[in-house]
């Protein structure tokens, strides 16, 4: 029995959506057979979500609200993407002034909503940047990005510009909501004083064969290099008896460099759900954090119906900091998604509608409980943001500051 119909308790897909998942499978089971019978876990990621046509990110299937596998907070609500306008309009007039433009760059922009709302509230604060990139690797959301985009503010087309690389150099704002999350990570398995790396091989059986599990000697140098720094954190007392599971993305801090090599003048601001070093790697977080979406159900298994379902990690923030370290960005501030919101006057933005309005002021509230309360949203997604010359303080990260935890 393979290993996708093992998990009983998952909605059913139809027959054509298996057939799509079917057609992946065999492009991962034929690079397995090409790289000698196994392929890292990062390389099956990276086929999962992002193969041409059938990956998961580049497969057609709806992935975004209600009738997807997620919500990402732009989609929850217009809040939040005004409110974060708000810092946006502050990061530009620093910038603005120093080097005469200050754009906006955002990454994997979901369903383009995030620039929908932050561009309509940088419109009402007489602060549109000249142009706004938006940097998407899937047709299929590119394509519905310039949909809704065009739908709803064909007036600022103009400023909309898709780009398929990095520019050469970027003054502005950088955005990347739930971007490093969806990177493909290598998996490593402490046990005793051991080290290894795990990987997918393709079991057969009688009748059938499935996606299973195997570990190999890391053969990555950075991946072993970081992995030796962790034992000590991991393992401190050096137990022969102990065994852990984690990921490193090494994709992340790639991701961090470059940003470090565009950016001129201006700053990043990354939000994810994820930890700082210690909380991340603490010794009873033994199973890592890899986590797969499928139709709003969460579950451990990345081999479940692969192309048809979202597979993530969280983010360790002190990992994107150390490369801030090791380049030219500065650390400018590292707080709750709640503290970012509340700071930069999310409750201001809500009390534009009044309170008597309850058809509309009543669902916006609720929304805003989503986005900020510790048992949704508030507590698990931080915003993390990294300067280039830039030192005014930023209004996101005026209470709440976390930076101690990295």
């Amino acid at each position: 029995m393979s290993t996708f119909l093992k998990s009983t308790y998952l909605p059913a897909c139809t027959e054509v959506a298996l057939a799509h998942s079917q057609k992946l499978q065999a492009v991962i089971r034929k690079a397995i057979e090409s790289a000698g019978g196994w392929i890292t876990f990062e390389r099956y990621m990276d086929i999962a979500l992002y193969q041409p046509g059938l990956g998961y990110y580049n497969g057609g299937a709806t992935k975004l609200g209600g009738s997807g596998d997620f919500v990402t907070a732009p989609e929850i609500s217009a809040l939040y993407g005004r409110t974060l306008a708000k810092q946006v309009r502050q990061i530009a007039k620093h910038v603005a002034g120093r080097t005469g433009d200050a754009d906006i760059l955002e990454f994997g922009p979901g369903s383009g909503k995030l620039a929908l709302d932050v561009l309509l509230e940088l419109e009402q604060l007489a602060c549109l940047p000249k142009h706004y990139y938006i940097l998407e690797v899937s047709a299929e959301l590119r394509e519905r990005q310039q949909k809704l985009l065009t739908g709803k503010i064909p007036h600022l087309m103009p400023r909309l510009v898709w780009l398929e690389q990095l520019p050469e150099q970027f003054c502005g704002t950088i955005l990347a909501n739930e971007v490093l999350d969806a990177m493909p990570v290598h998996l490593v398995e402490w046990r005793g004083n051991e080290l290894s790396e795990r990987v997918v091989i393709w079991e057969n059986d009688e009748n059938d064969g499935q996606f299973a599990w195997d570990n190999q000697p890391i053969e990555n140098a950075a991946l072993k290099s970081i992995a030796e720094k962790l034992s000590a954190r991991i393992n401190p007392d050096l137990d022969p008896d102990f065994s852990y599971v984690s990921e490193i993305n090494l994709n992340a801090r790639y991701f961090m460099h470059a940003l470090a090599r565009i950016l001129r003048c201006g700053v990043t601001i990354l939000v994810d759900y994820g930890f700082g070093c210690g909380e991340y790697y603490h010794p009873q977080r033994n199973q890592g954090t890899l986590m797969c979406h499928y139709r709003h159900h969460a579950h451990g298994d990345p081999f479940f119906l692969p192309g048809l379902q979202d597979i993530t990690s969280h983010v360790d923030f002190s990992a994107l900091t150390e490369v801030a370290e090791e380049t030219d960005l500065e650390l400018m501030g590292y707080t709750t998604q709640a503290h970012f919101l509340l700071n930069c006057g999310v409750t201001d933005i809500l009390a534009r509608l009044p309170a008597e309005d309850v058809q509309n002021y009543l669902p916006m509230a609720n929304q805003l409980q989503k986005l900020v309360s510790p048992a949704e949203m508030g507590e698990l997604f931080k915003v993390i943001a990294f300067g280039k010359q830039t030192t005014e303080p930023l209004i996101g990260f005026a209470g709440g500051d976390r930076s101690r935890m990295l």
